[in-house]
């Protein structure tokens, strides 16, 4: 049985979702092994003057922002559908 049009979409869309969460998580297994990589080289070549704090804050706000485009607006409950999601929420509240 061939899938319908919708199916094939919702397919897509969450082939993409599954991509996109696994790219995230690529990006922070290599933060959480470079980092310290860089730490300690600083650490051990050049201990008077912290400059890896530079990589840490800098790749930090990009693997936060990475982090916001894939969790964070469902994170934050805002993502497209949440007028509709809170309205039938309500609707069920009152039939309680």
């Amino acid at each position: 049985m061939k899938p319908n049009f919708w199916e094939e979409q919702q397919y897509i869309k969450a082939k993409k979702r599954v991509k996109d969460i696994k790219a995230f998580y690529t990006h922070l297994a290599v933060y959480c092994v470079i980092i310290p990589t860089i730490i300690f080289v600083n650490l051990t070549f050049e201990p008077h003057f912290h400059w890896f704090w530079f990589s840490l804050i800098g790749w930090g706000l990009g693997l936060f922002c990475h982090w916001f485009n894939v969790f964070g607006i469902r994170f934050l409950g805002l993502e497209k559908n949440w007028e509709e999601r809170k309205i039938k929420e309500f609707m069920n509240e009152k039939n309680d």
